[in-house]
Formats: C-alpha cells, sequence, structure tokens
C-alpha cells in the first residue's frame, strides 16, 4: 500500500464508523462465581465509545435484537453519545455474553463465550452508504472476520470506505477459540492486515502471524507488507510505532491495574483521535506523541474494572 497522504476533502468530514459486534461481560463478583456484574464490552465497542469519550462523532455498526440485553446495549451505547442510526435490527437476535470468573486467588479469567445466534450480523446489503460519506476514519477487528457473512459484510464497508477515501484502521485483536483453526486465522487475518493505512496488534499477535519468535524477526516480515502506520504493543513496557523508515519505542506508564481488558482498545481509540483531530503524523516528533498519548490512554483504562 502506498504512503497515506493527506487529502484536502476529508479535512471537512468528521467523525470515526466502528464495525463489529456487541458483546456483554458478566464479571463474577466473588469466587463463587454465581452473581455478575454486566458490563458492555467488545473490542469494536470499546473503540467506539472511546472515540465519543474523546469529542469525536462516533457511529457504531452492528446487529441488535429486540430483547432486554440488546436494550441495555442501546442505552449504554446512548449514554457515550454513540450514534446507533445505522446499525440493524433482527427480533430473533441474541447479544453475546462473555463469562469472566474468579479463581481461589482473586484473579481473573476467561470462562466462557455464548452466541445463541452465531448466524445474525449486519449484511452487507443492511450498509448505508450515506454514513461513509461524511465520516473520516473506518475502524474494524478481526473479531467477526471468523464467519462468512461478518467478512463479506467487512468487504463492502472496506470498499465504500476506500471509494470515499477514508483512512483505514485495523486491530488484529486475535482470539484464536472463535476459528477452526490457527492458519485459517492466520490468513485470514494478514489478508486484512493488507488492506488497511493504520494497524495495531500486541507483540504476541505479531508473534503469531509471522511465525517468528522475535519482535526484530516479526517486524522483518511485516514491513514488507508496507503497512503505512503500524503500532505494536506491549503492555506495560509501551509500544513501537513503525513508518517508513521511522521505528520508534515509546514506554509506556506504570500504574496499579486493577483489569487490563480493554487498554489495548483505549489506546486504539486514543490513537485515532490523534489521527482523526491532527491528520497524518509528519515527523517523527508527532508519531512519538501521538503514541505517547494512546499508551497513557491505555494505562488509565487498566486503573478501573470493565472494558470500558
Amino acid at each position: 500500500m502506498a504512503a497515506v497522504r493527506e487529502r484536502s476533502h476529508i479535512l471537512k468530514k468528521q467523525g470515526l464508523i466502528s464495525l463489529g459486534e456487541a458483546i456483554v461481560d458478566y464479571i463474577a463478583l466473588d469466587s463463587s462465581n454465581t452473581t455478575y456484574e454486566r458490563l458492555l464490552g467488545g473490542a469494536t465497542v470499546n473503540v467506539a465509545v472511546g472515540i465519543s469519550r474523546n469529542g469525536i462523532p462516533s457511529s457504531y455498526l452492528c446487529k441488535l435484537g429486540m430483547d432486554e440485553t440488546s436494550k441495555f446495549v442501546e442505552g449504554e451505547l446512548k449514554k457515550e453519545h454513540v450514534d446507533l442510526s445505522f446499525c440493524s435490527y433482527e427480533p430473533n437476535k441474541n447479544i453475546c455474553s462473555v463469562y469472566i470468573h474468579l479463581n481461589q486467588h482473586g484473579e481473573r479469567y476467561f470462562h466462557s463465550y455464548v452466541n445463541e445466534t452465531p448466524d445474525e450480523w449486519i449484511t452487507s446489503a443492511e450498509l448505508d452508504k450515506r454514513l461513509f460519506n461524511t465520516s473520516k476514519i473506518f475502524y474494524f477487528g478481526s473479531g467477526t472476520l471468523f464467519h462468512p457473512i461478518a467478512r463479506n459484510t467487512t468487504e463492502q464497508a472496506l470498499q465504500y470506505a476506500k471509494e470515499e477515501n477514508l483512512l483505514i484502521a485495523f486491530d488484529t485483536n486475535i482470539r484464536l477459540k472463535r476459528w477452526e483453526n490457527e492458519n485459517q486465522c492466520r490468513e485470514t487475518i494478514l489478508s486484512y492486515v493488507q488492506k488497511a493505512d493504520i494497524v495495531k496488534m500486541t507483540e504476541d499477535e505479531l508473534l503469531f502471524l509471522t511465525e517468528t519468535d522475535t519482535l526484530e524477526k516479526g517486524l522483518e516480515q511485516l514491513v514488507k507488507m508496507e503497512i503505512p502506520f503500524l503500532f505494536i504493543t506491549k503492555g506495560k513496557y509501551g509500544a513501537y510505532a513503525i513508518h517508513d523508515d521511522m521505528r520508534i519505542h515509546v514506554p509506556g506508564f506504570v500504574v496499579k491495574a486493577v483489569d487490563t481488558t480493554g487498554a489495548g482498545d483505549a489506546f486504539m481509540a486514543a490513537l485515532l483521535s490523534c489521527f482523526h483531530d491532527r491528520g497524518i503524523p509528519k515527523n517523527e516528533a508527532e508519531l512519538t506523541e501521538y503514541t505517547e498519548f494512546a499508551n497513557k490512554a491505555g494505562a488509565i483504562s487498566a486503573t478501573k474494572l470493565g472494558s470500558l
């Protein structure tokens, strides 16, 4: 992909589109794992909310149902001023649930993922191109790409985004349990990495995707894909930002972590807020500023319970 250039007519556009799947997290309140706190989650939801909290118009695209859980999702997103007017609705749709349990040491761990309507997704025919006419950034992740309907919708959204010259941002955000096998996951995600202007992944995801055992070896492979802006996050150790010949490491911020779920999404939302408001970083200093701001957001998000 050629280097990203600032497009003058995009400067007049405002807002981010996030495409994905809303998830409700049920987090156990004690080690009996019988009582839960219900919290809104899902990577693409987290980014949509993070963008809105930074004062940027934010639109979320997904399929919602008519039951109480969908009403909960709607209510939470509307509180965050996220626009849902371009979502689709299906009476039989059930929102996906993730159950987080506590072990005897008080540590949280993933227990189960429940999707009672696995074939209900927003379809390509339900996308409205008018939203892409006025927006500035299109963001998506890999969390739904395992399903053919979701992939088709993503392809249509990418086509609209490219036709309207939106910046395209992608988070690899790998959840292996959703995929048939590792090869399908790896090949699919790598194909989408090459369609984005801005890509974020963790160091572990880099090693998985490139089938290497060190960050340096992994970067050697990814650099060949000519991703305009690549960000590799390392948790409390900060992040790498790679653009053309620039390779910058920006240290992280030390905090007392309560729940790291969603920290990467907070990083992405902060990063995309910089791209939205300030444009393409023009030099190493600006790229460093963007990454430092994103590191700070990710660290702060880890100090409270829940992915938001």
